[in-house]
């Protein structure tokens, strides 16, 4: 990573002077907060509560979810209890300590505790998306190890959750897994033939496990810190594999001796070159395959497809199928745009796997600000530009995933409205109380099936996106980047 004094010295011949003084003023207030955010980065500080406030406060809180968006009949109800999504996932056979090896009370058994509080200044501005990918990665951990992964509720950071606070049910809100996801690492089985113990749940693992032995993540990352990403893996597996304890709960060293303490951290996902092993280990995996959306993600997808079919279509002779005459594109606005500066002031690398080498659209390294903001904060032109360049002849539906409501979305759905285009967005999808709750997923979902899928190289929700294209067998060249 550059030093902070290198950082300086780019500012001056690559801030656009030409901007309004309006704009130049936020633009440099950015940069003073990212160089600030930085130093607490660096001296460990970031994941404090309050630190993570403050950055939030630096950045204009710009992932804060906007409450307004959710229809007021469904935001009266407040959140959903999820009764039989929660008693699905109590009631999954594998949780019956009569069962034979591997299962049962003679098992062997992983808990991930370090997964479940995602600490640092990425993660105060947590995505569902990234605690996706860390729990995804932990259950092939678990898998290749031959102990049942221990799969948990996504907790919600308080600024990310959709309901107010006065409707809350519970003092810190989640999310049962399988309300987003469905397959092997939340409970699902493995391929016929498998013999791997299924995963359970973490009320069933202290159950079976009223002791256990806990391991630090300071015993094992520091001897791996800049390992490429399958020694990484291949070291936390020796040492899963050769513990003789049945109960293993991993956990995480006091917040200032690590601020980054997942097993596979922040460092390893913002280092394209470290992850290509671990992608080749995952991807043909069975964690990866067998990887589904959850019922309830999927009954929203299906609820919301006539959405995106048009009276008479554009193009004579289309697929009757919409997904395969889409273009999703992810547009992160919003007050993002101060985000964006920060990014580029501490010359972040993308964001898992965007960065991978077999992808279309690479980035670029030691650009000045403007190009930069052309990939992480495009304007209406950037984007007509990019649809253009990506479109084909066959495509007549758009779908816009986006969390803006300034009203930069409208002018995007005028400019592309020209074009052709049937375009609907994030807000036209019409959800219930639980299928609200989830519908990070559902765009993700839908972005997933779409016949070409343009995102943003520093978002995880993108990432995430990525993985499911490539692993649905989608054309790598339909995966671009701003």
């Amino acid at each position: 990573m550059p030093s902070l004094l290198q950082n300086a010295q780019e500012l001056g011949p690559s801030m656009p002077y030409n901007l309004p003084r309006r704009r130049r003023v936020r633009v440099t207030l950015a940069v003073v907060a990212s160089i600030c955010l930085l130093l607490l980065v660096l001296f460990g500080l970031s994941a404090h509560p309050q630190t993570c406030e403050y950055a939030r406060n630096l950045f204009g809180d710009n992932l804060k979810f906007d409450r307004n968006s959710i229809a007021p009949n469904i935001l009266a109800l407040g959140p959903p209890h999820y009764d039989s999504i929660r008693g699905y996932e109590k009631n999954l056979p594998q949780h019956n300590q009569s069962l034979p090896f591997p299962e049962g009370k003679e098992g062997r058994y992983v808990k991930f505790s370090n997964q479940v509080r995602f600490m640092g200044w990425n993660n105060c501005l947590n995505e569902i998306s990234g605690s996706t990918i860390a729990r995804l990665m932990n259950a092939h951990l678990a898998y290749a190890s031959q102990r049942a992964y221990v799969f948990q509720d996504y907790l919600w950071a308080v600024n990310h959750y959709r309901w107010p606070k006065e409707k809350w049910l519970e003092s810190e809100p989640s999310t049962p897994l399988n309300a987003i996801i469905a397959g092997p690492t939340a409970g699902g089985v493995w391929g016929t033939g498998d013999p791997a113990p299924r995963s359970v749940s973490a009320s069933w693992f202290d159950i079976v496990c009223p002791e256990r032995r806990i391991i630090n993540t300071r015993e094992i990352k520091p001897n791996i810190s800049s390992a490429p990403g399958n020694e990484v893996f291949d070291a936390w597996k020796n040492v899963l594999l050769k513990a003789p304890e049945r109960c293993i709960e991993i956990q995480s060293p006091p917040i200032r001796e690590d601020t980054r303490p997942q097993t596979f951290d922040e460092h390893l996902w913002f280092n394209a070159t470290r992850l290509e092993s671990l992608w080749e280990l995952f991807i043909n995996s069975p964690t990866s395959r067998l990887l589904q959306p959850s019922p309830l993600v999927l009954s929203a997808v299906y609820k919301n497809e006539y959405l995106f079919l048009p009276p008479s279509p554009r193009i004579q002779k289309s697929s009757p199928t919409p997904w395969d005459r889409m273009m999703a594109i992810h547009l992160r606005k919003g007050d993002f745009e101060d985000h964006c500066v920060g990014l580029w002031t501490v010359k972040m690398p993308w964001y898992g796997w965007n960065g991978l080498g077999f992808l279309p659209d690479r980035q670029t390294p030691n650009i000045g600000l403007e190009d930069h903001m052309k990939r992480c904060w495009p304007s209406v032109d950037d984007i007509v530009d990019k649809e253009k360049n990506g479109r084909g002849a066959v495509l007549d539906v758009m779908y816009l995933l986006t969390n803006d409501h300034s009203g930069f979305a409208d002018e995007i759905i005028n400019a592309l409205g020209e074009e052709g285009w049937l375009i609907r967005t994030t807000k036209d999808l019409m959800l219930d109380q639980e299928q609200t709750d989830v519908s990070m997923a559902v765009d993700m979902e839908i972005a997933s099936k779409a016949s070409v899928f343009i995102g943003n190289g520093w978002s995880s929700f993108t990432s995430n996106i990525v993985h499911r294209r490539v692993k649905d067998g989608k054309e790598r060249d339909s995966i671009r980047f701003f």
